[in-house]
């Protein structure tokens, strides 16, 4: 990758965390000559102030060359989401526990600094998924999920593809996950973990009550339906973990994978296979 001349900045939830990081982030770029670009929540946050160099700024634009991110998935998976509608890349240290989106660890701040200087990394396009519900489309980059509320019975849900019906499940809730996120709340649920670059997603349930519910992995041009099947009680809609509306009883909602959706900066060499045993061990010994 070429050198950037800008770059947008998002950073973890609790200020100590990456305060230092973002310190020398700020004073490396700037020095470099290149534009760091936050939006007014992160300057506040750090106490950034406009200058030379530093612009304050709501979101990402087409004219910015690279998000960078210390924190942990959470905040990598917020910073995908605003940077997917700009095919932006985004280079995250990781200050979060696991970190499996990283490119590199809080341990190597420094060689992460490098990097993002010179533009020494590759950059991969991954997928999502997508669901329009209030008028509006959301985008996942890990998982969809449907979740009971806490003082409510267990929901009923159904799910159909191609409009035929595969199941019906009395259960906490289910989860539409990427290849990306099966390593997220999906494997928790005992779904499998899908290499990235595998050409389909998967659906798994939270703590269903049955022994036959099964996780199915479905291709990539199947629009999974998911419907609410529980006579009284609504069931919560997340994208990435957050709620974004509720799915009322009767009502159904689609959710479609859509290739190639955002852009993670990695290190040239490293693979998901890599990834895997880094983050979560061996498979098996």
């Amino acid at each position: 990758m070429k050198p950037p001349k800008t770059i947008a900045l998002f950073t973890h939830a609790t200020v100590e965390d990456a305060s230092e990081g973002v310190s020398a982030l700020v004073g490396a770029a700037l020095e470099a000559g290149i534009e760091v670009r936050v939006p007014p929540a992160e300057a506040e946050k750090h106490a950034l102030s406009e200058r030379p160099g530093l612009v304050v700024r709501e979101e990402p634009s087409s004219d910015t060359d690279l998000a960078v991110v210390l924190g942990g998935d959470g905040t990598i998976l917020t910073a995908l989401r605003a940077c997917a509608p700009y095919d932006l890349a985004v280079f995250a240290i990781n200050f979060g526990a696991i970190g499996f989106l990283s490119t590199v660890d809080h341990g190597e701040i420094d060689d992460g600094i490098r990097r993002i200087l010179s533009g020494d990394f590759d950059t991969l396009a991954i997928p999502a998924l997508e669901t329009h519900i209030d008028g509006g489309g959301r985008l996942a980059v890990n998982d969809v999920s449907f979740h009971r509320r806490p003082d409510d019975r267990v929901a009923e849900l159904a799910y159909l593809v191609e409009g035929e019906e595969l199941g019906r499940v009395r259960c906490d809730g289910l989860v539409a996950s990427t290849p990306v996120g099966s390593t997220g709340y999906n494997l928790a649920n005992g779904g499998p973990v899908l290499a990235w670059g595998v050409d389909g997603y998967v659906v798994s349930f939270i703590a269903p009550h049955t022994l036959t519910a099964r996780a199915l992995v479905v291709d990539t041009e199947t629009v999974l339906q998911v419907e609410n099947r529980s006579r009284r009680h609504p069931v919560d809609v997340h994208t990435d973990g957050r709620i974004i509306a509720a799915l009322e009883p009767g009502d159904r909602v689609e959710v479609r994978f859509r290739h190639d959706r955002v852009l993670i900066a990695q290190v040239s060499g490293s693979s998901f296979y890599g990834r895997l045993r880094e983050k979560f061990g061996r498979l098996a010994y």
